[in-house]
């Protein structure tokens, strides 16, 4: 018999295509947005599932592992992070859960380098002077930035999105770098140049940038709250393309209004997809709806590598790319 599977939302067909091609029975969520926790209970019900291929946006929880029954095997996320995901409750109940990494680290790379190049040189908010009809001629004084090239870039979390984001500035754009993770790589710091800090404290006052990459943990939660943005230069720069938690919002709206730092572009948001409706009054800060993986290539890689963890999960192996083993 075949194996059953469900997809919470629609996909780029490479992946779809792949399932087919193993002869998996697929059924695709048919609302174009993200299911409630009834609706996917509701929907996990309806069938026996044998595998879930599941986003980030699902929030997956012990009553939704009970909702797809004891014969689901694995939830495969399409998504690098997995904190949408009660891990606990998917090794009590058995349940294998995958990722997608690696695939994205280039694109989100880039990504965060276009928000720091964006908000140093105003670009969003030059897009909206021009098209509002105020551009009247150059000006020497007109819409001034801020260089990148020979800065200071902090890096918060040496993983492999935040090393591939320290060579774009380091090669290409001959910026100095210091760095903050819980382990330190020698080797990393001879190749680059970069300087390991022990604290976060202590990177935050040296550094016009400040770019985070650490998964969200009960740790890093509020990880920049009011008393960390003090720490930073008046001049500098918050980035975050990571997870939206991480970064207090109310404390980042008070140093943008206050003056504590210069501006901030961000990819994730507190309580995504809610916004803050203060923060998208002001000019300092730069926004963009979660799509720092969000290109063709990216997405279609993401799509095969979550099929293809399902597709080893059902055929009774370990799946390539394995954050909690269940039963097979």
């Amino acid at each position: 018999m075949a194996n059953k599977v469900f997809v919470t939302r629609k996909i780029p067909d490479s992946g779809i295509a792949l399932l087919k091609a193993a002869g998996f029975e697929l059924v695709v969520s048919e609302k174009d947005g993200v299911l409630t926790k009834d609706e996917l209970m509701g929907a996990l019900k309806k069938e026996k599932y044998d595998g879930v291929l599941c986003l980030l946006t699902d929030h997956i929880d012990d009553e939704v592992f009970n909702a797809a029954g004891k014969q689901c095997k694995i939830f495969a996320n399409y998504a690098v992070g997995f904190d949408n995901i009660d891990l606990k409750a998917a090794r009590t109940r058995n349940i294998m859960v995958t990722n997608t990494p690696g695939v994205l680290t280039e694109t989100v790379a880039e990504h965060t380098f276009a928000l720091m190049l964006a908000i140093a040189h105003r670009v969003a908010e030059a897009d909206r002077f021009t098209r509002a009809g105020k551009y009247k001629g150059w000006g020497p004084m007109l819409l001034l930035g801020s260089d990148v090239f020979g800065k200071t870039l902090g890096i918060i979390g040496l993983g492999r999105i935040g090393a591939r984001v320290v060579h774009h500035a380091v090669r290409g754009f001959d910026m100095k770098v210091l760095y903050y993770d819980v382990q330190r790589n020698e080797n990393f710091e001879r190749e680059y140049g970069a300087a390991y800090r022990d604290r976060i404290e202590t990177l935050l006052p040296d550094a016009d940038f400040v770019s985070i990459h650490v998964p969200l943990l009960e740790s890093t939660k509020h990880l920049m709250n009011d008393l960390r943005f003090g720490m930073m230069r008046n001049t500098a720069y918050l980035i975050n393309t990571s997870r939206g938690p991480i970064v207090d919002e109310q404390a980042l709206l008070r140093a943008l209004r206050a003056g504590t730092i210069k501006g901030a572009a961000l990819d994730v948001f507190e309580n995504e997809p809610a916004i803050e409706p203060l923060l998208l009054e002001l000019d300092s800060i730069l926004l963009t709806p979660h799509i720092a993986s969000g290109t063709i290539e990216t997405r279609e890689k993401m799509a095969r590598l979550a099929a293809n963890n399902l597709i080893e999960a059902l055929a009774g192996r370990v799946p390539p790319n394995i954050v909690q083993a269940g039963s097979s």
